[in-house]
């Protein structure tokens, strides 16, 4: 169950390292933290420093300034701790993000007087495996994608679920999803978009040939199991990160997780088909994530 909401004491920024606008906000932030006698600390996202004291749990919410790649991060670091996420838009679209980044001094008031609420979201856990050795694992808060590298060919991807053949698909990536990435990689394949709060796993063929090319919807308590068969390049990429390059024969296994992202939340449960319809309107020109 989610636990209450709570007035902060404690509050971690944590903004993108490069979005324009990013520093001079995070300060003006922390000004105003200050003057209410709050303990604050203000960094990059990808500071060791300040991800050391949010890991060691000195902050009881963290604010994150960016886009959605921004959020994704942040519910990386955040989320095997449960320390809630507020996000503040810098980027283009914020299908993740609550506040404006011209609107946060309301928001950051309600949000000191604990008027919000905590929407869960669930992660999967990813696991690459080799000869049956596991060579890493990962949280994962919008999708792993398994797919083809640099050399533009499709790849042979066998999908199981529950240890079952489901089918081989020939295509350029098999995306795995969450709620969360429906809207996100897995949408612009054609996917069905998931209400937030659904703990269901999603799986998407991109450019699918001549195989299955219908999204499926597996059940919170599935597993599933891509097992990479080519003779060129092949790749796994998590949340949108830099690719890892996968072998012929390589496996990943995918899961729901023991982990869950809590965003801190201002409008009512209803927002979500509110911002769907706003950003599907705005159709903002492609760019790069925050």
């Amino acid at each position: 169950m989610t636990r209450q909401p709570f007035p902060p004491r404690s509050l971690a920024i944590a903004r993108h390292p490069t979005m324009e606008g990013a520093e001079e906000l995070a300060v003006e932030l922390g000004a105003y933290f200050s003057e209410r006698n709050l303990n604050v600390a203000q960094a990059s996202l990808y500071d060791d420093d300040l991800r050391r004291r949010v890991q060691a749990g000195e902050f009881e919410i963290v604010i994150a300034l960016g886009g959605d790649g921004t959020m994704l991060r942040a519910g990386h670091l955040c989320a095997p701790l449960g320390v809630p996420i507020l996000g503040i838009n810098l980027g283009r679209l914020g299908f993740l993000i609550e506040v404006k980044g011209d609107d946060w001094r309301p928001a950051i008031d309600r949000v000191l007087a604990a008027d919000y609420w905590l929407e869960p979201r669930m992660m999967l856990s990813a696991q690459q495996l080799r000869e049956g050795v596991p060579l890493g694992g990962w949280d994962v808060l919008n999708e792993c994608v398994v797919g083809r590298g640099a050399i533009v060919r499709p790849v042979h991807l066998t999908a199981e679920i529950d240890g079952r053949h489901l089918t081989t698909y020939v295509a350029d990536a098999l995306i795995v999803a969450t709620a969360t990435g429906s809207t996100a990689y897995a949408l612009a394949a054609g996917g069905p978009i998931l209400p937030p709060q659904l703990r269901n796993i999603l799986l998407v063929p991109v450019a699918p040939h001549l195989s299955v090319d219908r999204a499926i919807v597996l059940d919170e308590g599935s597993w599933v199991r891509v097992t990479v068969r080519t003779d060129h390049q092949a790749s796994l990429s998590i949340d949108g990160q830099a690719p890892l390059k996968l072998e012929d024969g390589d496996q990943v296994d995918v899961r729901a997780g023991k982990h869950t992202t809590l965003f801190v939340r201002l409008q009512d449960p209803g927002y979500f088909y509110r911002n769907l319809t706003w950003g599907i309107h705005r159709n903002p020109s492609p760019g790069l994530r925050g």
